[in-house]
């Protein structure tokens, strides 16, 4: 009997990849690792294959598991006069003024393959092949330039994308920002996706497509050697658990700095049952991320690191804490009430067509901000820090979600709204994903700013708010209604009753199934 799911997924593609899936055999882990290759290959710039992920399973008949399939730092057996090279310095209008480094020197070594082989083989239910064999086909086909991706090369296409010269042919105008709509194919990502469908995620790690992803890296100055691949390693790890208003929730841990940080913010709004006022939202997301800034980020031990968050939040109380791009995220329950949440991320790409496979490559070690103590300072093996907090949630009342979000630092604080419109104030879900959004940057010369969508409530909400710390008037700064700045969540829901919703984010392209 084919299985019936919800699914959140960033383009039609990608829902269309699932709900094969499900037609041959699959589960809603399937449907999710369906979705999330086909939007790895058919959402350049946002998103791509050589990317880390988090893949968060709560099965129907047991205890949810986050499988962490996040880069690595490289550099096993390379010699010590790469590390610090090959990166190249961008700068974009992204978010208000963003710098990053793109280049060889800033792919990290790729889980997510990895991670998604091994949620496969412990949750999985339809053939490797199949899922593959429909991100292959789908890509053969032509997929179009979505606005998200567009938008974003619109900003990128003379910087990032522009170095690297297949990179620049394929998926840019000579440096100049393809429209939405443009259809691009490339046959050498087909047949990579083929061949990773017929040898299983090992090629990527140990097989052929590892011996050219580590030639071309070594050639052109990067850090990946075959010693990286084939030591890499998806990790099983125990979620972190917060209960809110009935909910429980499951988020990715430490070493990741996402679903730490989500956990800290539920955790410092306690047991609260009135309504959480923008007001209150922004000194949690401050105090827990000035704690992240000053704690974590620059710590050897980003496991500990997290943890030790965790332990300050609650000697803190409950509420003593004031009364706190370019990824791809896909959400799938089904109608068992198996739930999986998928986010996966290529930092801002690194604008490298890898080897030849057509496979982009990431930029993890050049992104300043998951780099906090200096680009290249890690030991070869260490997992990076990432944003990255894919949930999964059960209701008392047997209802299930799955939930999350791309959107870098703000990922966390955009998850944090959303459940709280949900899980505390009983909202619909639509209603919280569309809901106008806060987040509180620290920003680089130093102090925060609250970021705000266009909104008369928020806006009369914010105005005036006085820091705890300084006690000054916390600037603002206004972006547009439904910015994607402010992230794109996806939601799939199973109600009690079996009836099976999925919602999408009106802030970047998305599309919904349930079949």
């Amino acid at each position: 009997m084919t299985r019936r799911a919800a699914i959140a997924a960033p383009n039609p593609s990608a829902t269309q990849a699932g709900l094969h899936a499900l037609g041959a055999g699959g589960n809603a882990v399937d449907a999710a690792i369906a979705a999330m290759i086909t939007a790895t290959s058919t959402e350049p710039g946002i998103v791509s294959p050589l990317a880390g992920a988090f893949i968060n399973v709560w099965p129907a008949d047991g205890d949810p598991v986050v499988i962490d399939g996040n880069v690595e730092m490289p550099g096993r057996g390379a010699d010590p006069a790469r590390f610090g090279s090959g990166l190249i310095e961008c700068v974009t209008t992204y978010g208000g003024g963003l710098t990053t480094y793109a280049g060889p020197g800033s792919v990290a070594t790729p889980g997510m393959f990895s991670g998604m082989g091994l949620a496969h083989e412990r949750f999985g239910a339809a053939p490797w092949s199949e899922i593959l064999e429909v991100a292959a086909t789908i890509t053969a086909d032509g997929f179009q330039m979505s606005h998200t991706a567009a938008s974003y090369f619109e900003i990128t296409a003379d910087t990032i994308f522009a170095w690297d010269e297949q990179t620049r042919a394929l998926y840019t105008d000579d440096a100049t920002a393809w429209p939405a709509g443009h259809t691009i194919r490339d046959d050498n990502l087909v047949a990579a996706l083929r061949q990773i469908g017929e040898e299983g995620a090992a090629s990527v790690y140990t097989g052929g497509l590892a011996e050219r992803i580590v030639a071309d890296l070594a050639e052109r100055g990067g850090l990946i050697t075959a010693r990286d691949l084939a030591e890499y390693r998806p990790v099983v790890r125990t979620p972190l658990r917060t209960s809110m208003a009935g909910w429980d929730l499951a988020a990715n841990p430490p070493p990741a700095i996402g679903g730490a940080v989500l956990t800290a913010m539920l955790r410092s709004l306690g047991d609260v049952s009135e309504r959480v006022s923008p007001a209150h939202a922004a000194r949690v997301m401050k105090d827990v991320l000035d704690l992240r800034l000053h704690r974590v980020d620059v710590a050897e031990d980003l496991e500990a690191a997290g943890h030790e968050l965790l332990e300050t939040i609650a000697t803190m109380g409950a509420v003593g804490l004031p009364t706190s791009q370019d990824t791809a995220h896909v959400s799938a329950v089904d109608d068992e009430g198996n739930a999986c949440a998928i986010t996966a991320s290529s930092g801002y790409g690194s604008g490298m067509y890898v080897g030849g496979t057509g496979m982009l490559g990431n930029n993890a070690l050049g992104e300043p901000e998951l780099n906090r103590r200096g680009l290249h300072a890690l030991a070869p093996g260490t997992r990076l820090a990432s944003n990255m907090a894919p949930t999964t949630a059960r209701h008392a009342d047997g209802t299930v979600l799955s939930i999350g979000t791309p959107g870098a630092d703000r990922i966390t604080t955009a998850l944090l709204q959303v459940l709280v419109h949900f899980c505390l104030h009983d909202e619909t879900l639509q209603y919280a994903v569309d809901a106008p959004r806060l987040h509180v940057r620290h920003l680089d010369e130093g102090g925060v700013r609250i970021d705000h969508e266009e909104s008369p409530e928020l806006l009369e909400a914010l105005t005036g708010l006085v820091g705890r710390s300084t006690g000054e008037v916390v600037p603002l700064f206004a972006h547009g209604r439904h910015a994607m700045y402010f992230g794109g969540v996806g939601a799939a829901l199973r109600t009690p009753e079996g009836e099976l919703t999925a919602v999408a984010d009106p802030r970047r392209d998305a599309a919904t199934a349930v079949g």
